[in-house]
């Protein structure tokens, strides 16, 4: 990975939510829902994020467009979101809405859910129709011909622009969300779940879809997902996270046949074969307990009330990104 070819560098990112409680709705705790992640994110690669849900995946995604203002104005965010244009970074999370509006069509989102994501009360043409008008200056000749050819690279036909969203099946919807997305070229596109809600066979289609449009616009993706074998397929790097913190960061091959950090090995060993009575299958890894809350994350490392390979230093040391070869970056100093 060279400097000149980093798309998008995060470093330290931090989310927490306040709660309030009392008659007076005073502060009485926070969730750290992320809590310390750093990665970077290369031009052409997508990059995969992965773990269990609540372990703050999602928030990751939404914290990097800065949306989680307007969500949740009281959200408290820190570290650096630093987007390369133009042989320079800028940095996204401190920007207002008005100020981000121009790097907007740079990154774009896709949403995991494909019937709540778009407007019902708006045709497919108007969906697609808004970011351009947004963020380009085309005539409104150039948007109608524009949202016909979007409509027709995601396999759908220029005719259903004059639909409305409840008329298209999930994995239309997700084709339209897609589509709305690629429209204003954006570089980077982080795709949030977006197949977890669509059966299995339209599954393959959204994401053979999402491969054929990067590599004929030479686009970026982080991936966020709990499937590993779908992340796997579709990923070059990918991060495992747990309890809003990266546990381990690689190639895509070598985190999914070598994974090093104890969390990653029990998640792998959890995915189903396809042939279950191969005599070489893998030992399952069953761990112990729950997911603690992020209202009270264990101290030094929050794994270790699960792990298999505990050692009681662990309660004191915060373990951080480590390299143990083959670029894998791992978070514990005992694999």
């Amino acid at each position: 990975m060279t400097e000149n070819n980093v798309l998008l560098k995060v470093k330290d990112l931090r989310v927490k939510f306040p709660l309030f409680g009392g008659v007076f709705q005073k502060r009485i705790a926070e969730v750290k829902a992320v809590d310390g992640v750093s990665f970077d994110v290369t031009k052409g690669e997508t990059l995969g994020i992965v773990g269990e849900s609540g372990c703050g995946k999602s928030t990751v995604g939404k914290a990097l467009i800065n949306v989680l203002k307007i969500t949740a104005p009281e959200v408290e965010t820190s570290g650096q979101v630093l987007l390369e244009r133009n042989g320079n970074f800028v940095d996204l999370l401190p920007l207002t809405r008005k100020e981000i509006n121009p790097y907007r069509s740079d990154i774009q989102m896709i949403f995991q859910d494909p019937f709540s994501s778009l407007n019902p009360r708006m045709l497919v043409g108007e969906i697609i129709r808004e970011p351009l008008d947004i963020h380009t200056k085309l005539t409104p000749q150039e948007k109608k011909e524009k949202i016909g050819w979007l409509l027709d690279k995601v396999g759908l036909s220029p005719e259903q622009a004059t639909r409305y969203p409840h008329e298209f099946s999930g994995g239309q919807r997700q084709r339209i969300g897609i589509a709305r997305a690629l429209a204003t070229n954006p570089r980077l596109i982080i795709a949030d779940e977006p197949v977890s809600a669509l059966d299995v066979s339209i599954q393959a289609q959204v994401i053979n879809l999402m491969m054929d449009l990067q590599e004929e616009f030479g686009l970026s993706f982080i991936f966020i997902a709990h499937d590993l074998t779908v992340v796997e397929h579709i990923s070059s790097r990918i991060g495992v996270m747990y309890l809003g913190n990266l546990v381990e960061i690689g190639d895509a091959d070598a985190v999914y046949k070598t994974s090093k950090h104890p969390y990653t090995r029990s998640l792998l060993s959890a995915v189903p074969l396809p042939e279950p009575k191969l005599k070489d299958k893998k030992e399952r890894i069953v761990l112990q307990g729950d997911v603690p809350s992020p209202l009270s994350k264990p101290s030094g490392c929050g794994f270790r009330t699960r792990c298999f390979m505990v050692k009681p230093e662990c309660a004191n040391l915060t373990p951080k990104l480590e390299d143990k070869g083959n670029g894998q970056l791992v978070a514990c100093p005992y694999v």
